[in-house]
């Protein structure tokens, strides 16, 4: 499946990006490839960059998800960019599907940063709210006041209803742009860690950013990112949750210029 691309780059090529490996954004759960145009405008100074808005989000075709398929559709839609091998940098479910095709086709991933997600299951996830929008029935029209004011009765958080009103079309026969019934009926998928067989590794440098308020990467989960990515470093963004790159956005992004900068 190719996938719908955002790609920005510096408005002359020089020696800064001659020879450089593209830099490729990874949304999470719900997102899309503009939620991360803050980063990608940054980086497009000097370097080629493509941000992906994965199946069943943005402006992709649908389909039912699981990661290996998914890191699949990312390959497929580099090779068709010719932006392989590339540096991945991805969120949550996007980091999932980056850590994938990294231990899967290690040769196609120059480097890697992974943004508040294990390499595990780890017992947090959207599926009871991706039924609740389900059911969520809609007028026969819609503004965007009004999405927002619908979405109010089901979504108290402020910021993951931000989120989800960039999803809702809106005008005549409103409804959700995105691919929700497959999400939902994916979503156990979504919430897991796909079988990875014995001694896949990935060597390249891989950088694992982790919210200081998060609960997601855990010490526990040191010993698996120890064995699947032996060249990994951790850090921590303080005064953040999972929602590292909105809630302290100078920092991630500090961290991940100073990455990319470096390989």
């Amino acid at each position: 499946m190719l996938l719908n691309v955002i790609e920005r780059g510096p408005e002359e090529s020089g020696p800064d990006t001659a020879g450089r490996p593209p830099i490729v954004l990874l949304h999470g759960l719900f997102g899309r490839a503009r939620n991360l145009g803050f980063f990608q405008r940054r980086l497009a100074r000097t370097r080629r960059t493509l941000a992906i808005d994965l199946r069943n989000h943005g402006e992709s075709p649908h389909g039912l998800m699981d990661y290996n398929t998914m890191a699949g559709d990312l390959l497929e839609t580099l090779a068709h960019h010719n932006a392989l091998p590339a540096t991945l940098v991805g969120h949550s479910m996007g980091g999932k599907v980056a850590m994938t095709l990294a231990l899967t086709r290690p040769g196609m991933v120059h480097s890697l940063l992974v943004a508040d997600i294990p390499p595990a299951r780890t017992g947090h996830g959207q599926f009871a709210l991706g039924e609740q929008m389900l059911r969520m029935p809609f007028p026969p029209f819609l503004n965007r006041t009004g999405a927002e004011r619908l979405l109010q009765h089901y979504i108290p958080n402020t910021d993951v209803r931000a989120l989800m009103l960039q999803n809702i079309r809106v005008g005549e026969n409103p409804g959700w742009s995105i691919g929700l019934r497959e999400m939902v009926e994916s979503m156990s998928n979504v919430e897991s860690w796909p079988y990875i067989p014995e001694g896949y590794t990935y060597p390249g440098p891989t950088l694992f950013l982790a919210g200081g308020n998060s609960p997601y990467i855990r010490p526990e989960h040191y010993a698996i990112m120890r064995r699947l990515f032996p060249c990994y470093r951790l850090e921590l963004i303080e005064r953040a949750g999972h929602w590292l790159h909105v809630e302290n956005p100078e920092r991630f992004a500090e961290l991940l210029e100073n990455f990319v900068e470096s390989y």
